[in-house]
């Protein structure tokens, strides 16, 4: 199924006296870039975070950010670093030596200096196997939000697929006239210059002028371009590359078809072909 590179997912577990927290945010990215934001206590899971995306999505920017608090329920146990209080109070005393002046505190202002605290040893086995479990819920909410938004976004495309279909269709019937309105017109501009003109030399170039401007391969490439995206969103793998691909090959057939164009309808059909091109290219930006 297709799938879209954006989407955001999350997810919170309850894993021993923690209440983890799992968020997911994706966006467009050439390639397959996971960037993990871990607090401290958690930062010896990510090994088996990496794998986790990466067997799941191929492309796009990820941004995972594991969180955690303590659960209301537990008992609120303060347990103290003594070894860590003994050498903050020594350090103290130094200082206070050499300024030669005592300075007031109070044991709050203790309680609060960073590793006299411990916080309650949560059993790492038990929390990795949860963070685990957790992402790959998060994940399976990631991809099906990017699934969801990829179907949407090939029903778009689909649109445009058609509407190029009609624009083609309508450059070939209106191709014969091109071509004869080029020779109505060089046979009257030529006599109107010269009396008796060469018309086996005037026959020659009108075919090396019509040959110059006619657009039925860009128009016939166009529409095997436009089959081809058509068969490549019903695959199921990654296809955002490929359909790149094919609209840089298709605006280039666009293209060609305007600088060749010698009549103001064909321009506005091409005028229309580069803009709805553009649009799929636009949405394909963040097909994975």
């Amino acid at each position: 199924m297709i799938k879209s590179m954006t989407a955001f997912a999350s997810d919170e577990l309850e894993i021993d006296n923690l209440t983890v927290t799992c968020e997911l945010r994706s966006v467009n990215h050439r390639y397959c870039d996971i960037t993990l934001k871990l607090p401290e206590r958690l930062r010896f899971s990510e090994p088996g975070i990496r794998p986790s995306i990466t067997g799941l999505i191929s492309r796009g920017k990820i941004e995972c950010c594991l969180s955690y608090k303590k659960q209301s329920n537990q008992k609120q146990l303060i347990s103290i670093n003594d070894e860590a209080v003994k050498a903050l109070l020594s350090a103290t005393s130094q200082i206070e030596e050499l300024m030669h002046t005592g300075q007031p505190f109070t044991a709050f202002d203790v309680l609060n200096y960073p590793g006299i605290q411990q916080e309650a040893e949560t059993n790492k086995e038990v929390l990795l196997a949860g963070i685990n479990s957790l992402v790959k819920d998060t994940l399976k909410k990631l991809v099906a939000a990017r699934e969801q938004e990829g179907s949407q976004l090939a029903i778009l495309i689909e649109q445009r697929c058609q509407k190029i279909k009609l624009l083609v269709e309508a450059a070939n019937k209106r191709l014969p006239e091109v071509l004869q309105g080029i020779r109505t017109k060089i046979k009257t501009r030529l006599a109107e210059l010269v009396e008796d003109p060469d018309m086996d030399r005037l026959e020659q170039e009108m075919v090396f002028l019509a040959q110059k401007l006619d657009v039925a391969e860009e128009l016939d490439r166009l529409e095997t371009h436009v089959n081809e995206v058509l068969n490549v969103l019903s695959k199921q793998e990654p296809i955002g590359r490929r359909l790149d691909f094919l609209m840089q090959e298709m605006n280039r057939e666009a293209n060609t078809l305007g600088s060749k164009s010698a009549d103001k309808a064909m321009t506005k059909i091409s005028i229309d072909l580069k803009v709805l091109i553009e649009q799929m290219r636009e949405q394909i930006q963040n097909i994975e």
